[in-house]
């Protein structure tokens, strides 16, 4: 079996998710090829990634001529870098910004108290990962996890969330996704940036369309579940299972749990 030319993969930090790709990477060797490896502590990749591929300075990342760049560190990595990785490689992002009153936002933890701080001035509660986010605020991730289950390339470590606390945000809650692609031949790449304003007063967790979204939500499966039944495609089920199913759909973030 022939296979097409070797991608060339840096990865960008190595934790846990970081050593599972280098791993894989290197055991796929017929289909990628390591380009490097950088961690913030260096010395943590010592006896485990061969010396010829561990990255000094980030900012020379190019040398390596990557095809690919995995940035599993930080988002701090891709606010200082992204924009020099995207002109020598790909490096794609999908980013769900999510801004509302903060007594809109149901959080847990250090994120609770940081948001009983937030008095006259928009304040960012969180950057990172949704998947992080997601038992520090599962009462406003929907919207998030759903994003991340589209981008089933990216999933809920990759895609990006951030949570802002506005004060000034009395009759809406705003959700801003940001996608982009890989770099062209001609220097430009594809992007959108999409803004929701879901009405919503101050108090209230869940926007009112939100709720016309639910049932048109359930109708849908309902009606799927209806059709394929009658199609003989699936067997009968209970109303419970039903509902089941319906869950699992309307709140992603559950499927986490």
């Amino acid at each position: 079996m022939s296979f097409p030319q070797r991608r060339r993969i840096g990865i960008v930090g190595f934790g846990h998710l970081g050593q599972y790709l280098v791993q894989t990477i290197l055991e796929k060797q017929r289909e990628f090829e390591l380009a490097f490896v950088w961690n913030r502590t260096k010395s943590y990749l010592t006896g485990k990634v061969d010396p010829s591929l561990q990255l000094d300075d980030l900012s020379n990342f190019q040398d390596r001529h990557p095809d690919l760049v995995v940035e599993v560190a930080h988002p701090s990595i891709t606010a200082e870098f992204g924009k020099l990785f995207v002109r020598h490689c790909d490096y794609m992002g999908l980013k769900v910004t999510m801004s509302k009153h903060p007594s809109c936002l149901k959080l847990v933890g250090e994120l609770q108290n940081k948001n009983e701080q937030v008095k006259e001035h928009a304040v960012i509660l969180y950057q990172g990962s949704v998947r992080d986010l997601c038992l520090k605020a599962p009462n406003n991730v929907n919207t998030m996890a759903a994003a991340a289950m589209a981008g089933h390339t990216l999933g809920f470590d990759h895609t990006q969330a951030c949570l802002i606390s506005d004060p000034s945000l009395t009759d809406y809650h705003v959700v801003e996704v940001e996608v982009q692609g890989p770099i062209q031949p001609n220097g430009k790449k594809f992007f959108i940036h999409t803004v929701r304003k879901n009405p919503a007063p101050v108090g209230a967790v869940t926007g009112t369309a939100t709720y016309t979204s639910f049932l048109s939500s359930m109708l849908v499966i309902w009606l799927w579940t209806h059709t394929a039944r009658n199609w003989g495609l699936i067997p009968v089920v209970g109303r419970a299972q039903i509902a089941h199913c319906v869950t699992l759909c309307l709140i992603p973030n559950q499927v986490l749990y």
